[in-house]
């Protein structure tokens, strides 16, 4: 029997090409896109360079107020289109996400969940107020009002592509922003391709979006092109610092979502079975690639040996290898990564902690790993890995857990494990954090809450919920009064 044929992801629409106008091949020419779980050609992209970003944000500019002025029951109307476009073709896209980069079919179902929510989120937005009637001397009205940005920049990375794109671009355009997505070049299909395709369905007027793979060239013109208003950047810290210093010498506006090295505390009063399952989760989710991820693991000294045996069966069991096979961890993104990950564990091990399981990989397949006895100073303990590996560290005391947890330069997501929940907030309100889970591991996002960090997590903006009319709109001040008054001049 012949397989069904394609109906949505029809890889002749886009091969080789980029996303704006129309469908175009690249100035940078075009570039493969690898499976990591068997290093095959999945499919050919347009390479974007700096020329194709100034076409595109000059495009995007010109279109952008045709846009803004479109009623608000359109722009909402098109969102929603987007969002049924997504569920209706979901069979097709979960295949493809998953190969692409690599997580579970699970993960690529939640992905399109996600951005679903976040498509009828952002919808809403059209329909929410959007500004303030303000104090004034009688005859005159004050006003104070929410305004689109322009043409909005948005770079986006690999670990989650169609959430971490789709939360700035949707509602950016829900506030009647054009956009300028730079998806990573290695997830330019879910991180792009399948954005374009359900708003080009959906309906978006041509030139209000434009999706560029692209390397660092392109991502540096979107910082310096003079059409583009605001930055929105998803990825490392290092990288983070780069845009920002680039965003600010052209007095853009600039959101940074950063890394982190995120640490659950666990007191000895703590349900271990239920701690050691969210743990598992947090940690090695989608291999470790994920902001949130648990990295580090304070466990009371009292109950740091039961804690770790529950890790470390857990981790002997989760079954690695091709997501489209039936397993819990998929490939990590490519080889450079699970060099860097086992440069991590062994540089931990040879500083003084135990390799308790894992730290073996076989090509991209990391084992979910587990280390104890990490201490500061480790790079286990410090840096962001970015991989399947779980950093136990023993506290004894509270004031010790809360140092240990502030030790870091980043400050995104903890998490505090105890039967007192009480004691679990008090700990907690001392934690340098964005996000704050209470019996709860560190990754969680929802489409309504504000996220966000703080440090090298972040420039302590956030993105979600009622932040989103923050950070890609600008207020405006609007007088009107009665009749022209008189002056002295």
């Amino acid at each position: 029997m012949n397989a069904p044929q394609p109906k949505f992801m029809v890889e002749s629409v886009w091969r080789g090409r980029v996303f704006g106008s129309d469908w175009q091949s690249a100035a940078g020419g075009s570039l493969d896109v690898l499976e990591p779980a068997t290093g095959a050609t999945l499919t050919r992209v347009g390479n974007a360079v700096a020329e194709d970003v100034r076409r595109a944000a000059a495009e995007a500019r010109a279109a952008q107020p045709a846009w803004a002025a479109t009623p608000y029951e359109k722009r909402a109307s098109v969102l929603r289109s987007a969002a049924r476009a997504l569920e209706d073709h979901q069979d097709e896209l979960i295949p493809w996400i998953a190969r692409e980069t690599g997580g579970i079919p699970a993960k690529a179902g939640f992905e399109i969940h996600m951005v679903t929510e976040i498509l009828y989120r952002s919808a809403a937005m059209c329909t929410e107020p959007q500004g303030l009637v303000l104090p004034s001397d009688p005859g005159r009205i004050s006003l104070a009002r929410r305004l689109p940005r322009g043409v909005v920049g948005v770079i986006s990375p690999f670990n989650f592509p169609l959430i971490l794109s789709s939360r700035a671009v949707a509602p950016a355009l829900a506030t009647g922003n054009a956009v300028v997505l730079k998806p990573d070049p290695r997830t330019a299909l879910t991180g792009g391709f399948i954005i374009a395709r359900i708003f080009e369905e959906a309906g978006l007027p041509k030139g209000v979006l434009h999706v560029l793979p692209g390397g660092a060239e392109a991502g540096e013109a979107i910082c310096a092109d003079p059409d583009i208003a605001m930055v929105a950047f998803t990825g490392s810290s290092k990288v983070g610092r780069r845009i920002g210093e680039l965003a600010g010498k052209h007095l853009k506006k600039v959101q940074l979502e950063l890394g982190g090295k995120n640490a659950v505390i666990v007191f000895e009063d703590a349900d271990l079975d239920a701690a050691a399952s969210a743990i598992a989760f947090g940690a090695w989710f989608h291999q470790g690639q994920i902001c949130m991820t648990t990295g580090r693991v304070l466990a009371r000294d009292k109950i740091v040996a039961p804690l770790t045996k529950k890790l470390v069966d857990k981790a002997q069991h989760l079954p690695v290898g091709d997501p489209m096979s039936q397993v819990a961890l998929g490939p990590v993104i490519n080889r450079a990564q699970v060099e860097r990950i086992h440069a991590i564990v062994k540089d931990t091990v040879a500083a003084g902690a135990t390799l308790a399981a894992g730290g073996t990989f076989d090509g991209t397949f990391y084992r979910p790993t587990v280390l104890t006895g990490v201490k500061p100073g480790m790079r286990a303990f410090d840096e962001e890995v970015f991989g399947p590996v779980a950093a136990i560290t023993s506290f004894s005391t509270e004031d010790e857990a809360v140092a240990l947890a502030n030790r870091s330069e980043y400050g995104l997501s903890a998490g505090v494990f105890s039967a007192d929940v009480g004691r679990a907030i008090a700990v907690g309100n001392r934690l340098n954090t964005g996000l704050l889970h209470i019996n709860d591991q560190t990754v969680a996002d929802e489409p309504h809450v504000p996220f966000g960090g703080v440090g090298a997590s972040g420039n302590g903006t956030r993105i979600g919920g009622p932040a989103n009319w923050e950070e890609f709109t600008q207020w405006q001040w609007l007088t009107i009064k009665d009749k022209p008054g008189g002056y002295p001049f």
